[in-house]
């Protein structure tokens, strides 16, 4: 994709990775964009740069705009390596560019680059760089989602260029909200924004709120986002401010993600009567088995929905691997304003449900006990059991539920 303007002057300079499909770990089935911003003023100012590999893109999408050497700014909002790791390349050809980043932001270029030769001038929020015609204003976001971040609003124009923020990891050659609903459905980009919030932002729902509110204090009108991932949001800049703030107060449906993984198939056996129980008490269900699905995607379902239940069959008297992997990512994440429950299937010793259990109490979520537990293979009598277990976690999930209504 070539450059593209998205407000008088300031244009797009970034790359599409259509190919990328593990984000450290985190599985991007659609690909994502690398998102940067060169702002033609008195003073050419490119706000930050893109992953390495990508670096010839850029910068091919500068040339096409003005001479590198000629940049004078380069705000860095974010040092992490997808948005940063170019920077090296940039500031061989713009030699003269004075690097804009907090003061976290510094030392850890210091720990990427020999940053020797380089010109910094640190900023916190609240200062401002005057580009001619455009005043850049920083805003810091320490630990959205690293210490460094921070956001930088061009006054003039209303435009929040929001670092990882309001992302979605989505390759796609529309550059805008509205574009991309046009071409594909509005669906699909919300599902984008719950996956990307849940798996990356979701530990800081207090300091977006925070965050928020000190964007509203400063009395910053904005008409459109541009984050570093993703779509431009130009059509309704306050609908995906608000979604932040539903998601960030815990926001969900009324539903149950039953996430399970099996050994010999009886804690699988075991989801299926508990979903019809959870479906017969007119609560929707969505059963995602471990070792077919993504953790990512596993981790979206767990936000999405208000309950929760776990399967696991006892191995080792121990969880299966792969529901203590689901587990310990979800525990990193710090939800909150969820119920939770936990079932399977054993052998001789059981263990798996017990141990479920100690990890819902360390996240401190709502817990629904006791959990399901099955000898072997589920009899007629147990799937009544099961059953009843899923009628009876679907009523506690909706009276739960009713108190975030």
């Amino acid at each position: 994709m070539k450059a593209m303007e998205i407000k008088p002057d300031i244009f797009w300079v970034g790359a599409i990775d259509w190919a990328v499909r593990d984000f450290h770990g985190y599985i991007t089935p659609k690909g994502t964009t690398y998102n940067n911003y060169l702002l033609m003023d008195e003073q050419i100012t490119l706000i930050d740069t893109v992953k390495h590999d990508f670096s010839h893109v850029t910068i091919d999408n500068i040339k096409n705009l003005t001479d590198p050497a000629k940049i004078i700014n380069l705000v860095v909002n974010h040092i992490e390596p997808d948005h940063a790791s170019s920077l090296d390349k940039i500031m061989s050809l713009a030699h003269d560019a004075t690097i804009f980043v907090t003061d976290k932001g510094k030392k850890g270029l210091d720990r990427h680059f020999d940053t020797s030769r380089w010109k910094f001038k640190i900023v916190k929020t609240g200062d401002a760089l005057n580009t001619g015609k455009y005043n850049l204003i920083f805003i810091e976001t320490p630990m959205l989602h690293w210490p460094d971040s921070m956001m930088t609003y061009v006054k003039e124009v209303r435009l929040l260029i929001s670092q990882d923020a309001f992302g979605q990891h989505i390759a796609t050659s529309s550059r805008f909200d509205d574009e991309f609903i046009e071409c594909a459905s509005f669906s699909e980009l919300e599902d984008s924004v719950i996956d990307y919030y849940a798996n990356i932002l979701m530990p800081f729902g207090e300091l977006i709120k925070a965050k928020i509110a000190e964007v509203q204090k400063l009395g910053l009108e904005i008409d459109m986002i541009a984050p570093d991932h993703g779509v431009i949001w130009r059509k309704d800049p306050g609908g995906i401010i608000q979604k932040y703030l539903d998601m960030a107060n815990g926001k969900s449906s009324l539903s149950v993600a039953v996430i399970y993984d099996t050994m010999w198939h009886s804690t699988e056996l075991m989801t299926l009567p508990i979903m019809q129980g959870i479906k017969d008490e007119g609560v929707d269900c969505k059963v995602i088995k471990l070792r077919s699905t993504p953790m990512s995607v596993a981790i979206k379902e767990f936000w999405k929905s208000r309950g929760c239940l776990v399967g696991s069959p006892t191995l080792n008297n121990l969880m299966f691997p792969s529901v203590t992997e689901f587990l310990t990512h979800l525990r990193g994440l710090r939800p909150k304003n969820r119920i939770i429950g936990a079932f399977g299937s054993y052998g001789w010793g059981g263990g798996a449900v017990k141990e479920a259990y100690e990890e819902f109490k360390k996240m401190k979520l709502e817990i629904y006990e006791p959990g399901a537990q099955v000898l072997y293979r589920p009899s007629r009598e147990d799937n009544q059991k099961c059953y009843e277990f899923g009628r009876e976690f679907a009523r506690k999930v909706k009276a739960y539920h009713a108190k975030f209504i």
